[in-house]
Protein backbone atom coordinates (compact mmCIF):
# COMPACT_ATOMS: atom_id res chain seq x y z
CA UNK A 1 0.00 0.00 0.00
CA UNK A 2 2.85 2.38 0.80
CA UNK A 3 4.93 1.38 -2.20
CA UNK A 4 2.83 3.26 -4.75
CA UNK A 5 2.97 6.71 -3.05
CA UNK A 6 6.68 6.17 -2.47
CA UNK A 7 7.28 5.43 -6.15
CA UNK A 8 5.20 8.44 -7.12
CA UNK A 9 7.23 10.70 -4.82
CA UNK A 10 10.48 9.32 -6.20
CA UNK A 11 9.25 9.92 -9.75
CA UNK A 12 8.32 13.51 -8.92
CA UNK A 13 11.74 14.15 -7.39
CA UNK A 14 13.46 12.67 -10.41
CA UNK A 15 11.39 14.84 -12.75
CA UNK A 16 12.25 17.93 -10.73
CA UNK A 17 15.95 17.02 -10.79
CA UNK A 18 15.80 16.45 -14.56
CA UNK A 19 14.08 19.82 -15.01
CA UNK A 20 16.79 21.56 -12.98
CA UNK A 21 19.52 19.93 -15.08
CA UNK A 22 17.75 20.97 -18.30
CA UNK A 23 17.40 24.56 -17.10
CA UNK A 24 21.06 24.80 -16.12
CA UNK A 25 22.07 23.29 -19.48
CA UNK A 26 19.85 25.45 -21.66
CA UNK A 27 20.23 28.77 -19.82
CA UNK A 28 23.75 29.61 -21.16
CA UNK A 29 22.51 29.09 -24.72
CA UNK A 30 19.43 31.20 -24.04
CA UNK A 31 21.56 33.94 -22.50
CA UNK A 32 23.87 33.94 -25.53
CA UNK A 33 20.94 34.34 -27.93
CA UNK A 34 19.25 36.89 -25.66
CA UNK A 35 22.42 39.01 -25.45
CA UNK A 36 22.86 38.87 -29.23
CA UNK A 37 19.42 40.48 -29.66
CA UNK A 38 20.14 43.43 -27.35
CA UNK A 39 22.00 46.66 -28.12
CA UNK A 40 25.44 47.17 -26.58
CA UNK A 41 24.13 49.79 -24.16
CA UNK A 42 21.63 47.33 -22.71
CA UNK A 43 24.30 44.63 -22.37
CA UNK A 44 26.62 46.99 -20.46
CA UNK A 45 23.90 48.26 -18.15
CA UNK A 46 23.90 47.20 -14.50
CA UNK A 47 20.32 45.97 -14.74
CA UNK A 48 20.10 42.51 -16.37
CA UNK A 49 17.72 42.02 -19.29
CA UNK A 50 16.16 38.57 -18.98
CA UNK A 51 14.53 38.79 -22.42
CA UNK A 52 15.23 40.93 -25.52
CA UNK A 53 13.04 43.87 -24.50
CA UNK A 54 15.14 46.14 -26.76
CA UNK A 55 15.15 43.78 -29.73
CA UNK A 56 17.67 44.51 -32.49
CA UNK A 57 19.37 42.60 -35.31
CA UNK A 58 22.21 45.08 -35.75
CA UNK A 59 24.64 42.74 -33.97
CA UNK A 60 24.02 40.03 -36.54
CA UNK A 61 24.45 42.54 -39.35
CA UNK A 62 27.82 43.54 -37.92
CA UNK A 63 28.97 39.94 -37.54
CA UNK A 64 27.74 38.85 -40.97
CA UNK A 65 29.31 41.93 -42.54
CA UNK A 66 32.81 40.94 -41.45
CA UNK A 67 34.96 39.97 -44.44
CA UNK A 68 36.63 37.04 -42.71
CA UNK A 69 33.40 35.20 -41.88
CA UNK A 70 32.95 33.51 -45.27
CA UNK A 71 36.59 32.41 -45.41
CA UNK A 72 36.55 31.09 -41.86
CA UNK A 73 33.27 29.30 -42.48
CA UNK A 74 34.68 27.60 -45.58
CA UNK A 75 37.81 26.52 -43.71
CA UNK A 76 35.80 25.11 -40.81
CA UNK A 77 33.47 23.20 -43.13
CA UNK A 78 36.38 21.73 -45.09
CA UNK A 79 38.36 20.67 -42.01
CA UNK A 80 35.29 19.25 -40.28
CA UNK A 81 34.18 17.28 -43.36
CA UNK A 82 37.64 15.75 -43.88
CA UNK A 83 37.94 14.88 -40.20
CA UNK A 84 34.46 13.38 -40.04
CA UNK A 85 34.81 11.16 -43.12
CA UNK A 86 38.36 10.00 -42.41
CA UNK A 87 37.73 9.34 -38.71
CA UNK A 88 34.62 7.26 -39.41
CA UNK A 89 36.29 5.19 -42.13
CA UNK A 90 39.47 4.42 -40.18
CA UNK A 91 37.66 3.94 -36.87
CA UNK A 92 35.11 1.63 -38.49
CA UNK A 93 37.80 -0.59 -40.00
CA UNK A 94 39.83 -0.63 -36.78
CA UNK A 95 36.75 -1.44 -34.67
CA UNK A 96 35.88 -4.34 -36.98
CA UNK A 97 39.42 -5.70 -36.79
CA UNK A 98 39.58 -5.46 -33.00
CA UNK A 99 36.11 -6.89 -32.38
CA UNK A 100 35.82 -9.63 -35.00
CA UNK A 101 39.37 -10.92 -35.46
CA UNK A 102 41.97 -12.36 -33.11
CA UNK A 103 45.48 -11.29 -34.04
CA UNK A 104 48.82 -10.79 -32.33
CA UNK A 105 49.14 -7.58 -30.28
CA UNK A 106 45.37 -7.11 -30.29
CA UNK A 107 45.30 -6.52 -26.54
CA UNK A 108 48.26 -4.14 -26.79
CA UNK A 109 46.43 -2.16 -29.47
CA UNK A 110 43.36 -1.78 -27.24
CA UNK A 111 45.51 -0.68 -24.30
CA UNK A 112 47.32 1.80 -26.54
CA UNK A 113 43.98 3.37 -27.48
CA UNK A 114 43.19 3.92 -23.81
CA UNK A 115 46.65 5.30 -23.05
CA UNK A 116 46.51 7.77 -25.94
CA UNK A 117 43.22 9.15 -24.63
CA UNK A 118 44.86 9.86 -21.26
CA UNK A 119 47.53 12.13 -22.75
CA UNK A 120 46.52 15.82 -22.75
CA UNK A 121 46.42 17.07 -26.32
CA UNK A 122 48.00 20.39 -25.31
CA UNK A 123 51.14 18.54 -24.17
CA UNK A 124 51.92 17.67 -27.80
CA UNK A 125 51.43 21.10 -29.37
CA UNK A 126 55.13 21.79 -29.90
CA UNK A 127 55.92 18.38 -31.38
CA UNK A 128 52.84 18.52 -33.62
CA UNK A 129 53.75 22.00 -34.83
CA UNK A 130 57.33 21.00 -35.64
CA UNK A 131 56.16 17.88 -37.46
CA UNK A 132 53.67 19.82 -39.60
CA UNK A 133 56.24 22.53 -40.23
CA UNK A 134 58.67 19.90 -41.51
CA UNK A 135 55.97 18.63 -43.85
CA UNK A 136 55.09 22.18 -45.00
CA UNK A 137 51.53 21.74 -43.74
CA UNK A 138 51.30 24.82 -41.51
CA UNK A 139 48.36 27.05 -42.50
CA UNK A 140 46.83 24.28 -44.58
CA UNK A 141 43.48 22.54 -44.21
CA UNK A 142 45.13 19.14 -44.73
CA UNK A 143 47.59 19.73 -41.89
CA UNK A 144 44.90 20.74 -39.40
CA UNK A 145 42.71 17.84 -40.55
CA UNK A 146 45.55 15.38 -39.86
CA UNK A 147 45.80 16.68 -36.31
CA UNK A 148 42.06 16.47 -35.69
CA UNK A 149 41.85 12.96 -37.14
CA UNK A 150 44.69 11.79 -34.91
CA UNK A 151 43.04 13.10 -31.76
CA UNK A 152 39.51 11.99 -32.63
CA UNK A 153 40.38 8.42 -33.70
CA UNK A 154 41.06 6.86 -30.25
CA UNK A 155 37.62 7.77 -28.92
CA UNK A 156 35.79 6.85 -32.11
CA UNK A 157 37.55 3.48 -32.32
CA UNK A 158 36.73 2.70 -28.70
CA UNK A 159 33.09 3.72 -29.11
CA UNK A 160 32.56 1.82 -32.38
CA UNK A 161 34.24 -1.23 -30.87
CA UNK A 162 31.40 -1.45 -28.39
CA UNK A 163 28.77 -1.21 -31.13
CA UNK A 164 30.48 -3.84 -33.30
CA UNK A 165 30.92 -6.21 -30.35
CA UNK A 166 27.22 -5.81 -29.54
CA UNK A 167 26.12 -7.23 -32.91
CA UNK A 168 26.17 -11.06 -32.79
CA UNK A 169 28.27 -12.79 -35.41
CA UNK A 170 25.48 -15.37 -35.70
CA UNK A 171 23.38 -12.86 -37.64
CA UNK A 172 25.92 -12.82 -40.46
CA UNK A 173 26.26 -16.60 -40.32
CA UNK A 174 22.47 -17.00 -40.62
CA UNK A 175 22.42 -14.68 -43.62
CA UNK A 176 25.24 -16.65 -45.24
CA UNK A 177 23.29 -19.89 -44.71
CA UNK A 178 20.36 -18.22 -46.50
CA UNK A 179 22.57 -17.61 -49.54
CA UNK A 180 24.31 -14.27 -48.90
CA UNK A 181 28.01 -13.88 -49.44
CA UNK A 182 30.15 -12.70 -46.52
CA UNK A 183 30.23 -9.16 -47.89
CA UNK A 184 26.51 -9.25 -48.66
CA UNK A 185 25.68 -10.51 -45.16
CA UNK A 186 27.76 -7.74 -43.64
CA UNK A 187 26.24 -4.89 -45.68
CA UNK A 188 22.65 -6.15 -45.49
CA UNK A 189 22.52 -7.33 -41.88
CA UNK A 190 25.39 -6.02 -39.77
CA UNK A 191 25.97 -2.58 -41.23
CA UNK A 192 22.37 -1.31 -40.70
CA UNK A 193 22.65 -2.30 -37.05
CA UNK A 194 25.94 -0.39 -36.77
CA UNK A 195 24.56 2.77 -38.39
CA UNK A 196 23.44 4.33 -35.05
CA UNK A 197 26.94 3.83 -33.67
CA UNK A 198 28.51 5.44 -36.73
CA UNK A 199 26.16 8.40 -36.41
CA UNK A 200 26.84 8.80 -32.68
CA UNK A 201 30.60 8.80 -33.16
CA UNK A 202 30.19 11.06 -36.18
CA UNK A 203 28.43 13.64 -34.01
CA UNK A 204 31.35 13.56 -31.59
CA UNK A 205 33.92 13.96 -34.37
CA UNK A 206 31.92 16.80 -35.92
CA UNK A 207 31.65 18.75 -32.67
CA UNK A 208 35.32 18.26 -31.80
CA UNK A 209 36.54 19.43 -35.19
CA UNK A 210 34.07 22.32 -35.42
CA UNK A 211 34.76 23.81 -31.98
CA UNK A 212 38.49 23.03 -31.53
CA UNK A 213 40.48 26.15 -30.68
CA UNK A 214 44.01 25.49 -29.38
CA UNK A 215 45.54 23.61 -32.33
CA UNK A 216 43.78 25.83 -34.84
CA UNK A 217 45.25 28.86 -33.07
CA UNK A 218 48.79 27.45 -33.27
CA UNK A 219 48.65 25.92 -36.76
CA UNK A 220 46.45 28.37 -38.69
CA UNK A 221 48.12 31.77 -38.36
CA UNK A 222 47.35 33.47 -41.66
CA UNK A 223 44.14 35.55 -41.94
CA UNK A 224 42.96 33.48 -44.91
CA UNK A 225 43.39 30.18 -43.04
CA UNK A 226 41.45 30.92 -39.85
CA UNK A 227 38.66 28.64 -38.70
CA UNK A 228 35.52 29.97 -37.04
CA UNK A 229 36.73 29.77 -33.40
CA UNK A 230 39.92 31.67 -34.32
CA UNK A 231 37.93 34.12 -36.44
CA UNK A 232 35.77 34.83 -33.42
CA UNK A 233 38.86 35.58 -31.33
CA UNK A 234 40.30 37.84 -34.03
CA UNK A 235 36.92 39.53 -34.36
CA UNK A 236 36.87 40.25 -30.63
CA UNK A 237 40.38 41.72 -30.75
CA UNK A 238 39.52 43.83 -33.77
CA UNK A 239 36.82 45.61 -31.78
CA UNK A 240 39.42 46.58 -29.13
CA UNK A 241 36.74 47.39 -26.54
CA UNK A 242 34.85 44.10 -26.60
CA UNK A 243 31.30 44.47 -27.85
CA UNK A 244 29.73 41.48 -26.14
CA UNK A 245 26.49 41.81 -28.04
CA UNK A 246 28.30 41.34 -31.36
CA UNK A 247 30.42 38.55 -29.90
CA UNK A 248 27.28 36.70 -28.79
CA UNK A 249 25.76 37.20 -32.24
CA UNK A 250 28.87 35.75 -33.88
CA UNK A 251 28.85 32.85 -31.39
CA UNK A 252 25.20 32.14 -32.21
CA UNK A 253 26.00 32.10 -35.93
CA UNK A 254 28.84 29.69 -35.24
CA UNK A 255 26.58 27.39 -33.18
CA UNK A 256 23.75 27.18 -35.74
CA UNK A 257 25.44 24.61 -38.08
CA UNK A 258 26.18 22.32 -35.11
CA UNK A 259 22.57 22.47 -33.92
CA UNK A 260 21.19 21.83 -37.41
CA UNK A 261 23.58 18.93 -37.98
CA UNK A 262 22.68 17.36 -34.65
CA UNK A 263 18.95 17.68 -35.26
CA UNK A 264 19.22 16.04 -38.68
CA UNK A 265 21.47 13.26 -37.47
CA UNK A 266 19.48 12.71 -34.28
CA UNK A 267 16.38 11.91 -36.31
CA UNK A 268 18.29 9.35 -38.37
CA UNK A 269 19.93 7.93 -35.26
CA UNK A 270 16.52 7.31 -33.67
CA UNK A 271 15.22 5.73 -36.87
CA UNK A 272 18.27 3.48 -37.07
CA UNK A 273 17.83 2.31 -33.50
CA UNK A 274 14.17 1.48 -34.10
CA UNK A 275 15.00 -0.33 -37.35
CA UNK A 276 17.69 -2.32 -35.56
CA UNK A 277 15.26 -3.34 -32.83
CA UNK A 278 12.72 -4.54 -35.40
CA UNK A 279 15.33 -6.53 -37.33
CA UNK A 280 16.65 -8.09 -34.16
Amino acid sequence: MNARPRRRSARILLNIAALVVIVFSVFPVYWMVNTSLLPASAVRSAEPHWWPDQFTLSNYQTALGDEGLVTALGNSVAVTAITLVAALVFAFLAALAVSRYRFRSRRSFIIAILVVQMIPAEAMIISVFRMLDGWYLINTIIGLSFVYIAFVLPFTIWTLRGFVAGVPVELEEAAMIDGCSRAGAFWRVTFPLLAPGLIATGVFAFIQAWNEFVFALVIMTRPDSLTLPIWLRAFVQATKATDWAVVMAASTIMAIPVIVFFLLVNRRMTGGLVAGAVKG
